[in-house]
């Protein structure tokens, strides 16, 4: 056997070239941000009960009270036969709760009543609008005076009203000059109302770790939020009337698709630090407080007794700017 000194040649497959342009791309290991505690709120406040689950409920209510009522007449009645003195005693006791129900109830039926007049308001100077009726808008302006007499923020604004409302002449005029001394003051309030739910919603959000704690604060800070935004406007509601108005709101913006990520929040979140890019619950906490200042805003167009006059519209951009500014980021100079 011969022996082969020197170098061996072993030829190769040709291989290509490795570098960094052939690596592949990093996975995105974070998902996006898609404000799902405002999603979830959402669809609690608008899901609407079955006929049968409806059903169900009245009954079950219904024969409650019965029992309840039953319950307390034997009660009260054999108290008044054992003994008078005990017996007029818990008759005064159950009628003092029966007044408060009725309390209630009248207290509940004049917040329906104060949101009703706020809506009949609004379509009466839509109508005015539309129709450019001066003797309309000259009515919707005096009834708006007279909505907020009791106001002294307002009485400056009240009296310049009062003085001028028969010095224009145009509908349009008219309806932007009351607006304008009457409802800006109360856009500047409930503007400070949604900032400070949207940092709310924010803040638990991307600090708070745990489970539906965003969902309870997302869905306690909105009801409160759009309740006060119908105390600003006049339209001070009761417990019932409160989440019927929080029904309202949400059902309108899940109808026209505005409860999700939007061209409008591009820009928030552009704005935002670094930490709403790297962390997803800081993500969450910014997409959740834009979301709620979009409510606020359809909450602001459902309370006014105007509709917004050109320009006057809040952007939910700049509130969320406003509200989120130094939260997640640097303030500005």
């Amino acid at each position: 056997m011969t022996d082969r000194k020197g170098p061996v040649l072993i030829e190769l497959d040709e291989a290509p070239e490795m570098g960094p342009g052939a690596a592949p791309p990093v996975p995105d290991a974070l998902p996006v941000a898609n404000g799902q505690a405002m999603q979830i709120m959402a669809a609690l406040a608008t899901r609407r009960p079955s006929r049968l689950g409806r059903f169900f409920w009245a009954a079950t209510l219904a024969l409650l009270g019965f029992v309840l009522s039953i319950t307390a007449w034997n009660f009260v009645t054999g108290l008044l036969a054992a003994n008078p003195v005990l017996g007029w005693v818990a008759t005064g006791l159950v009628g003092l709760v029966l007044l408060a129900l009725i309390l209630i109830a009248l207290k509940e039926a004049a917040a329906f009543s104060r949101l009703g007049r706020l809506d009949n308001l609004r379509r009466e100077a839509e109508a005015a609008l539309s129709a450019a009726d001066l003797g309309a808008a000259r009515n919707v302006a005096t009834r708006l005076s007279a909505l907020y007499r009791g106001r002294a923020e307002l009485r400056l604004g009240r009296e310049a009203l009062d003085r001028r409302i028969r010095d224009v002449f145009d509908a349009e005029s008219l309806l932007a000059l009351s607006e304008a001394e009457l409802l800006v003051p109360l856009d500047q309030a409930a503007r400070r109302e949604v900032e400070a739910a949207a940092r709310q919603v924010a803040t638990v959000t991307a600090l708070v770790p745990i489970a539906l704690a965003d969902v309870i604060t997302a869905l306690t800070a909105n009801l409160r939020m759009i309740r006060r935004i119908a105390e600003i406007y006049g339209g001070r509601s009761g417990t019932l009337g409160a989440w019927r108005l929080t029904r309202a709101v949400l059902t309108h913006l899940v109808a026209t698709g505005a409860v999700a990520i939007g061209d409008d929040l591009i820009g928030s979140m552009a704005g935002g630090s670094v930490l709403s890019k790297v962390s997803r619950r800081f993500g969450e906490g910014f997409v959740n407080g834009a979301l709620t200042a979009r409510v606020g805003v359809a909450a602001m167009e459902v309370c006014r007794p105007l509709p917004f006059g050109d320009n006057r519209r809040p952007s939910v951009t700049s509130l969320v700017k406003r509200a989120l500014t130094g939260l997640f980021g640097q303030k500005e100079d």
